[in-house]
């Protein structure tokens, strides 16, 4: 083979698979289902995304979906977790990459079912309510935040940490 086809193929792969992936991303419909099982909205504070001051974190980048200790968590929508495991604050953790490029975050769990590059499918059982992290000695409840990879300039505003509000969706307005 050429170094000129060569260059070709490396070109089309490092510059054309991103692109293919990012547009795959963006084509993927995105209809986020509420993450756990018996809730509904009235299992939240629809008031409590970017709520300041929250504790440690500052800002409240989410919602927090109050359920009995070990109720089922699903996977809000389909997409591959890029994280499983303890965080101080977020305890037992779980991130998945799903549609429009953007995370969902859940926090707190009792348990983690789902390991890093593993495909899961919307309504796939992820893991169980729990008070981990922060949440200890609290009611038990599901942190549940939507991040976008893409930033979104229009959203900075003034508030505390308000350049972060570019990248977080409000989880409240995606469930409904």
């Amino acid at each position: 083979m050429s170094v000129k086809k060569t260059r070709k193929y490396l070109l089309l792969f490092f510059i054309g698979l991103p692109l293919l992936i990012l547009l795959i991303g963006y084509l993927l419909p995105e209809n986020p289902m509420i993450p756990v099982d018996h809730a509904s909205p009235k299992d939240w504070d629809k008031n409590s995304f970017w709520q300041h001051p929250w504790g440690e974190s500052g800002t409240h980048k989410g919602i927090d979906i109050f359920a009995p200790w070990g109720t089922t968590v699903r996977a809000s929508t389909s997409g591959v977790v890029i994280f499983s495991g303890d965080l101080r604050l977020g305890g037992l953790a779980i991130s998945i990459l799903g549609p429009k490029w953007k995370s969902h975050y859940y926090a707190h769990l009792r348990e983690l079912l789902v390991h890093p590059y593993e495909w899961v499918e919307q309504g796939q059982i992820i893991g169980y309510v729990g008070t981990t992290g922060n949440a200890v000695g609290k009611r038990p409840h599901l942190h549940y935040s939507i991040a976008s990879l893409v930033p979104r300039p229009w959203r900075w505003d003034n508030s505390p940490q308000g350049w972060k509000k570019m990248f977080y969706l409000d989880p409240d307005k995606a469930l409904r």
